[in-house]
């Protein structure tokens, strides 16, 4: 299915991936509807900074309501839904919140989508949902464990976006990114902080566990498979990764950074940052080859490549200053 001229719906689109996505999809030549969390001050959000803002349509409202995302999605043909809480140290604080925006929320978007006969909806998942790898690299079939509100919230979306594939032949596809980093990414990440303390001149570096693996993915890559899931002419009902089939520790990834960054900081573990023991994902690789095989995707963006483009951003003030430099959850 070809995107161009399609009506296209981004929820989540005024956040990190989201506004990456929007600018892949105005480039595949889509008419996109970006709708960014209403607030009182008309801010979308990182939408504000896309250079193709005025390509778009733009929305302001909250996916909680079920009768807002009936309007919001009369006349869309695809629905990339992003739009969720993702932050999991705020999930240990306030996990009704999570149950309210990823599940019910997916629930009102999944009921939008039905009554409104989109073509297809490619709904967002998190690698976060397997846990702790139980083997590598990490196919769709790896088994499910809720280390975190954030991930069992993510679990429930996942199943209720499936469910209505089932029992009412939604056209849904799950697609589940592993860690996605790049410009404009939420300081809660550990790519950002670093990045942000480092270039601030800050003497000595918070982090958490620098001991775990994630499978990084610049943002990019990931815009572009989300486009290979939603243009692929079968996959229905099915889960496709999103990642490049490595892993690195967070720190080798601080090390590189700091090369990248040119500072001699030293890297201090702060007990804020760490996630409860049993929480704490300690590894993540993808295996990517499902939707390589289906589509021909694969990541072309080195990490090396990746970071040094994303500690460019950061090099720019009016970037470097959106940073407060405290601990964000």
């Amino acid at each position: 299915m070809e995107l161009r001229n399609r009506r296209v719906l981004v929820t989540g689109a005024d956040g990190f991936i989201g506004s990456h996505l929007v600018e892949r999809l105005v480039e595949d030549g889509a008419s996109v509807l970006a709708l960014a969390q209403y607030n009182s001050f008309n801010d979308w959000g990182w939408l504000e900074s896309i250079p193709c803002l005025k390509d778009i349509e733009v929305q302001t409202g909250d996916i909680r309501d079920p009768h807002f995302c009936r309007e919001l999605v009369r006349d869309v043909e695809v629905i990339f839904h992003l739009a969720a809480l993702i932050p999991i140290p705020y999930s240990y604080r306030s996990p009704d919140s999570y149950v309210d925006t990823n599940i019910r929320g997916t629930l009102n978007i999944c009921q939008a989508a039905r009554a409104n006969r989109v073509m297809k909806l490619i709904h967002t998942s998190t690698s976060e949902i397997y846990g702790t790898a139980q083997h590598v690299p990490m196919d769709e079939t790896h088994p499910l464990s809720a280390q975190s509100p954030y991930s069992a919230s993510k679990i429930g979306a996942d199943a209720i976006a499936m469910s209505f594939f089932h029992s009412f032949e939604l056209p849904v596809v799950i697609a589940r990114p592993f860690n996605c980093y790049g410009p404009r990414q939420s300081a809660r990440a550990v790519i950002p902080s670093l990045i942000s303390q480092m270039l601030s001149g800050q003497a000595e570096i918070k982090v958490g566990n620098v001991t775990t693996t994630r499978d990084f993915t610049f943002v990019e890559d990931t815009s572009k498979g989300f486009a290979a899931v939603a243009t692929m002419d079968k996959g229905l009902g099915e889960v496709f990764h999103i990642g490049s089939n490595n892993e690195t520790s967070v720190r080798d990834i601080a090390g590189l950074i700091a090369e990248l960054a040119a500072s001699d900081a030293r890297i201090v573990t702060e007990e804020a940052r760490m996630r409860p023991v049993g929480s704490e994902v300690f590894r993540l690789r993808c295996d990517n080859s499902k939707l390589k095989a289906a589509s021909g995707f694969a990541p072309t963006v080195s990490l090396r490549e990746g970071l040094g483009r994303t500690v460019e951003w950061f090099r720019h003030k009016e970037n470097l200053r959106r940073y407060k430099g405290i601990y964000n959850v």
